[in-house]
């Protein structure tokens, strides 16, 4: 690897597990997401609405996705924090996406931030990005431009994976899934003579050796529950693939930059979506939550424009920065 200034370094690895910046727990802390809006503009930002960027963290880490102009107060505003980001995962490399990461860069070195930071993205992720780490000038921390393996990358038991939607230029939607196992069953442990403090091992799909015989997970687990799904869907049209990384998910965030259908040609054109077109794609993947953002600055109201949603999806909503949900396995939502 290159470094084309101190601690930036722009030879753009493959990665498959962030076992450098992820410490996998044997125990999951808290088995839960956080997921806030942070910007909901599109193109130019509003007194009320920063440019394009979301906040996930999940076991103590936080992912962003992109980091549009008004990123920082935006999530001041929001009271959350983004100093301790451990990976920025860029959509695409539209001005209205990244033009916030210069100064958030400056930023996490002021704060005297020494952790390594990794960035994803799409094809052309080193091009733009060259300028921006320039701009943001000396660091203390250094830079890892990434991109993921075909299974995405590993945090802990969760997984985010990239995918092709259907944007004018190269751009990635988002799935961040945490699975969740079976239940343990105990009097198959016990058939099996597993000795107490060997149990949670398997518990976190680890093998263990009883004697001489090899105890899998399987073995003392039922079946595998149902888990969490976030998914961000970036900018693009209508998209089959969107719609089969969408499905089920418990929260989806998709572009509805047009809220009226008579611009549904328009928004095609361009590689966006309307209010119509989101709902349509929730609907078909199931989801159980959708949130509109990336919204035109022509929509002074964009609340007002779900009527057009609610046909196919009658649970839309339309985000708004600072909106925030906290996501449960289902059997502890209301606990």
């Amino acid at each position: 690897m290159t470094p084309l200034i101190d601690n930036i370094v722009f030879d753009v690895m493959i990665l498959t597990h962030y076992h450098l910046i992820w410490q996998v727990n044997s125990v999951i802390i808290n088995a839960m997401i956080d997921v806030t809006l942070l910007g909901t503009a599109a193109t130019m930002p509003l007194p009320e609405r920063a440019l394009s960027s979301v906040l996930l963290r999940y076991d103590g880490r936080t992912i962003l996705f992109d980091c549009g102009e008004g990123t920082q107060t935006a999530a001041r505003k929001a009271k959350v924090s983004l100093m301790k980001t451990d990976l920025i995962a860029l959509t695409h490399y539209h001005g209205d996406h990244i033009f916030g990461l210069p100064g958030l860069l400056q930023t996490f070195g002021c704060m005297g931030r020494t952790d390594p930071l990794y960035i994803c993205g799409p094809e052309g992720l080193k091009t733009a990005m060259e300028p921006i780490v320039m701009l943001a000038g000396p660091l203390p921390y250094r830079i890892f431009l990434s991109r993921m393996g075909e299974g995405g990358l590993e945090f802990g038991d969760a997984v985010l994976k990239g995918f092709n939607v259907e944007h004018r230029v190269p751009c990635f939607g988002y799935e961040f899934t945490l699975p969740r196992a079976g239940k343990f069953d105990p009097k198959k442990a016990d058939a099996l003579q597993v000795p107490l403090h060997e149990r949670s091992v398997l518990q976190h799909g680890e093998n263990i050796t009883v004697g001489t015989k090899v105890i899998t997970p399987s073995m003392v687990m039922g079946k595998e529950r149902k888990g969490l799904k976030v998914v961000i869907s970036g900018d693009t049209a209508y998209s089959k693939e969107l719609i089969t990384h969408a499905k089920d998910a418990d929260l989806f965030i998709c572009d509805a930059t047009y809220g009226e259908d008579v611009y549904s040609e328009e928004a095609k054109l361009y590689g966006h979506s309307t209010f119509s077109d989101a709902a349509k794609m929730a609907k078909k993947a199931k989801v159980k939550r959708l949130w509109l953002t990336h919204f035109s600055q022509t929509m002074e109201r964009p609340e007002d424009y779900l009527a057009y949603a609610w046909g196919s999806f009658p649970e839309a909503v339309a985000g708004e920065d600072g909106k925030t949900i906290t996501l449960r396995f289902e059997d502890e939502e209301d606990a």
